[in-house]
């Protein structure tokens, strides 16, 4: 395992106190919840090493019960690298930029957060040159019915994938637009600002092999996804949607897929190089906010 760079917030000293923590791996497809960690205390080495290897080996590793600040939340996000600035400034914690608001809350007539984040399966800025390493969202107010969050493992999907499909795709690259499918409507009562031509400029589309390679485990995943990826580079147009539409079926097949059912302060931790998730949507009188995160990763090879 590479290296990991530390926060200054969060110092690399020997006589930090270990804390005792379980990981417990889901009965599911992917997943494992870790009890018994305080993230609003700092964690020596051994301990961090511990996290990250779980979130390699499970890909998505849920921490239940986190009462941590926004700068503790943003100092162990640092921990695992760079963090990227969402291109929807409105929607910023304030003094926190490193934090978007994801929330279906209304105030003032104004929406506070996105509102309709991850309507369509998606790798969080795989629209990007360097795409998500990975996203941590910890819950602040929960609907009392709806409001999951599915992950799709694209480790599988790619291991699992049918001989002609695979030799269909290997080689071959896809492009991935941020506004591929921006405007179109999913839930109820939710809408997005228009884009500026500054915001536009930030997410230019971009290319990446539809098969990737985990840089930190050598394992090859699918890369595409329905809600960026919107086309695949050197096939004509109705060639590109059939094999895509292909794809995307395989790859949310309901053996690759865990349902997280969140509970109050859940801080979830996934690998957007191994996965795709949707948000399932909440009824929108039902009050929704979560804080994200994203930790910047390498170029997809």
């Amino acid at each position: 395992m590479p290296a990991v760079s530390y926060s200054p917030d969060f110092p690399s000293v020997e006589n930090i106190a270990p804390q005792s923590f379980e990981i417990r791996p889901f009965n599911g497809a992917v997943g494992a919840e870790i009890i018994g960690l305080d993230l609003s205390r700092p964690l020596n080495d051994q301990d961090f090493a511990r996290i990250h290897r779980a979130h390699l080996d499970h890909h998505v590793v849920v921490f239940r019960d986190q009462r941590i600040t926004p700068e503790q939340h943003i100092a162990f996000s640092r921990r695992f690298g760079v963090l990227q600035i969402h291109v929807l400034k409105q929607f910023l914690l304030a003094g926190h930029p490193e934090i978007l608001i994801v929330s279906n809350i209304i105030e003032n007539g104004q929406s506070i957060g996105l509102g309709d984040a991850g309507k369509f399966w998606h790798s969080d800025l795989s629209y990007k040159q360097l795409p998500s390493l990975g996203s941590m969202l910890h819950a602040q107010e929960l609907p009392s019915e709806g409001g999951d969050t599915l992950f799709a493992d694209m480790h599988k999907a790619w291991d699992g994938l049918p001989g002609a499909l695979r030799k269909a795709v290997e080689g071959r690259s896809a492009a991935h637009s941020y506004t591929a499918r921006y405007s179109e409507s999913k839930f109820e009562g939710n809408w997005r600002p228009k884009l500026t031509p500054e915001q536009l400029a930030q997410v230019a589309e971009v290319v990446h092999p539809i098969v990737r390679t985990h840089p930190e485990t050598g394992r090859k995943a699918l890369f595409v996804s329905e809600g960026f990826t919107t086309r695949i580079v050197g096939l004509p147009e109705d060639e590109s949607k059939a094999l895509l539409a292909e794809l995307y079926a395989h790859s949310v097949l309901p053996r690759n897929i865990y349902r997280h059912q969140w509970q109050p302060h859940d801080l979830v931790f996934w690998d957007n190089r191994s996965l795709i998730h949707l948000a399932a949507g909440c009824p929108s009188h039902l009050r929704r906010k979560l804080y994200r995160t994203t930790i910047q990763g390498d170029a997809p090879f």
